[in-house]
């Protein structure tokens, strides 16, 4: 068991605010099984978990997907959006991939996601329907990890992060933690790292809270999670997702638990009453996590930022979204692969950055802010 900075059974005695909100757990209408993915341990399961959960689970005889979708746009978002498939992931899925500035390495141990934010990134990363494929041979996934130790560009050779070792990022293409309760992947990474004796330490964001099958887990502090928050006004840009309130207590129940833990405040949305919405933001983490004693938080600070593509996709995802996706306030920027993506002018950066580090100097004093963008 992890050394508890207090004793364990304080951890459910943390107050709740009367805000709380209820926990959601994604249950797909539809899960099917590829025919290898039947083949690992793991997979089987997974579909277990979906059988006890009262879920009918599909077995296919192949391993192809049947892709087929309504023709009616939202139908097929719909459609999508609502079935989780286990695969297995092929060598080019497993290679690991530089995920700077947040850690070193990107590991996947998804690809989805079941929530509906009307800014996700993943709809400009991802192509076909968005459908949650979860990965059923966890041991092929892992046994990539050791040869990129130390040889991270981001923590691996950075004096500002050296103490946090070879990063792995394990949210970059799902939130791990809203499809823990189908997969237990996240639990099997968690367990993994902390048997390993090396300076290293996976990370992943989540904007959901069912952290209990976490909390018991032997992490040797090897494992931090961080908490994706927007201010509660903006709750109408991040469908079924749990509510602020419900992910800051269950962060600070992480950090109860002895994890390292995080804010990812993103993305930073400059609509009109943004000074005074996430002034509120910053004072609501700072009160969840006052009575935190050893606390190790850090902050991730990424304003909104689309691609041509991505932004196709979200309108004809969510064509009423009140989300501003228009040039207005809005420069091109070019990433180092040449491609196109559209961020705030540099004026809007400029007061968002200084609001920023001095609110949360206010009401996050001990906090690290590792980066902003």
């Amino acid at each position: 068991m992890p050394a508890f900075p207090f004793p364990a059974d304080a951890i459910d005695a943390l107050p709740s605010p009367p805000d709380l909100g209820r926990r959601k757990l994604w249950l797909p209408k539809r899960v099917i099984v590829t025919r290898s993915a039947m083949e690992w341990d793991h997979g089987r399961a997974i579909a277990e978990r979906a059988g006890r959960l009262g879920l009918d689970v599909e077995e296919l005889p192949s391993d192809r997907l049947p892709l087929a979708m309504p023709e009616d746009e939202r139908k097929a978002y719909a459609a999508a959006k609502n079935m989780l498939a286990v695969v297995v992931a092929p060598p080019s899925k497993r290679r690991l991939q530089p995920i700077a500035p947040s850690a070193d390495w990107r590991i996947d141990l998804a690809e989805g996601c079941p929530a509906h934010c009307s800014y996700c990134y993943l709809a400009g990363s991802l192509k076909g329907p968005p459908i949650t494929r979860t990965y059923a041979n966890l041991p092929e996934i892992m046994a990539e990890m050791p040869a990129h130790l130390g040889k991270g560009m981001v923590t691996s050779r950075s004096r500002a992060r050296a103490q946090e070792g070879t990063t792995f990022e394990a949210s970059c293409y799902t939130d791990p933690l809203a499809l823990e309760h189908l997969t237990g992947s996240l639990s099997a990474l968690i367990e993994h790292f902390g048997r390993w004796d090396e300076a290293l330490q996976l990370r992943f964001t989540s904007k959901f809270a069912a952290v209990d099958p976490l909390l018991p887990i032997d992490h040797a502090g090897q494992t931090r999670m961080r908490a994706s928050i927007n201010p509660a006004s903006y709750a109408r840009h991040e469908g079924g997702t749990d509510p602020v309130a419900a992910r800051l207590h269950a962060l600070a129940r992480m950090a109860a638990a002895g994890y390292p833990v995080g804010l990812t405040i993103a993305p930073i949305i400059a609509a009109a009453g943004w000074e005074q919405a996430y002034a509120e933001l910053i004072a609501q983490a700072g009160a969840a996590l006052a009575h935190m004693p050893h606390l190790d938080l850090t902050i991730e600070l990424i304003t909104h930022r689309y691609t041509p593509g991505s932004r196709a996709v979200l309108q004809s995802w969510y064509p009423g979204s009140s989300l501003d996706m228009t040039m207005a306030g809005r420069v091109e920027k070019r990433t180092k692969f040449g491609s196109l993506k559209y961020v705030y002018d540099a004026d809007t950066m400029r007061s968002l950055r200084s609001f920023f580090e001095h609110e949360i100097t206010r009401h996050l004093p001990t906090a690290r802010i590792l980066y902003w963008t």
